[in-house]
């Protein structure tokens, strides 16, 4: 595996059912993808196009065969770990925007920080400044019902970029919109990729193929045609993610706090100790010279 390659999927199998009512999804399936490029997987219904998006974004495990992510193969990962690794790397954009209708744009957005570390004030912010790049951000506080299907599905891809992960994952994002709006959210996903992050997309409509560094076509649970539009050399540099551990950022808020506040020096310090010792010194050598004195005249 070279050092660009992102995913590589080696023989990978996915069954559903037993005996009769057995099904293959996904048959011997082999794929490498580049860091950096965008892929439209196309295909008819039942091909495995949703299958694979869901194996490729840890939702769902292979039966059978190798899923190596960044060089590390996700059969030896615990679930736990999948999970963090799912939250941080992975972004996800439905078909149906999925976003929960009792909780404001801005908080559906900070979602996928929930698992970072990061306060609450912090996931608030940096879902504001993603809702701001698609200029929704006068909508905060609105609920999905009071949104378009253009604006909701945007909503849904601020809410997939808000931790900055690798790989964007794309169900179907433009089926139930119209030209114009499809056209919006393509420009959006063009714009985030030139950034550098890697799209896999799953769509039915071949005009979109035009965004595409690459456009795989399934039948059967297998490729029938894979072809590369962009050389892999001429691919937007990767994008490098670094996430803080809690225990990192808690230091760092804390070196952050004692440099722009003073704090009060301590009453036992050394320092109060010798200014009342010499306090202290100076109050009886005043005293004893005021006794003597005052024998002196008697």
């Amino acid at each position: 595996m070279s050092e660009n390659t992102l995913i590589e999927l080696k023989g990978l199998t996915k069954r559903y059912g037993y005996g009769d009512t057995e099904t293959l999804a996904l048959k011997d399936f082999d794929l490498e993808i580049k860091r950096g490029e965008f892929i439209m997987i196309m295909g008819p219904s039942g091909c495995g196009k949703t299958t694979l998006l869901d194996i490729i974004g840890l939702l769902d495990r292979a039966t059978r065969g190798n899923y190596i992510l960044n060089g590390e193969d996700v059969a030896s990962i615990s679930a736990n770990r999948q999970a963090k690794l799912r939250a941080k790397k992975i972004g996800f954009v439905f078909q149906n925007f999925n976003l929960i209708e009792d909780l404001p744009i801005i908080e559906n957005v900070a979602l996928p920080l929930v698992y970072t570390g990061y306060s609450k004030t912090s996931r608030l912010k940096q879902a504001s400044r993603a809702l701001a790049r698609f200029h929704l951000q006068e909508r905060e506080y609105y609920y999905p019902h009071q949104l378009s299907g253009g604006q909701q599905q945007r909503v849904a891809i601020a809410r997939a970029i808000v931790g900055s992960p690798e790989i964007i994952l794309a169900d179907e994002p433009t089926g139930n919109l119209d030209s114009r709006s499809s056209h919006v959210v393509m420009e959006e996903l063009k714009a985030i990729h030139e950034e550098g992050n890697t799209i896999i997309m799953v769509t039915h409509n071949p005009a979109l193929t035009a965004y595409a560094t690459r456009v795989i076509n399934m039948l059967d649970g297998q490729i029938d045609t894979d072809i590369k539009t962009v050389a892999d050399a001429n691919l937007p540099q990767p994008i490098s993610v670094r996430f803080k551990k809690r225990k990192e950022k808690k230091v760092a808020e804390k070196a952050e706090v004692e440099a722009t506040i003073e704090l009060p020096k301590p009453k036992n310090s050394p320092k109060s100790k010798n200014t009342k010792s010499k306090t202290k010194a100076k109050s009886t050598k005043a005293t004893k010279s005021k006794t003597q004195n005052s024998r002196r005249k008697k």
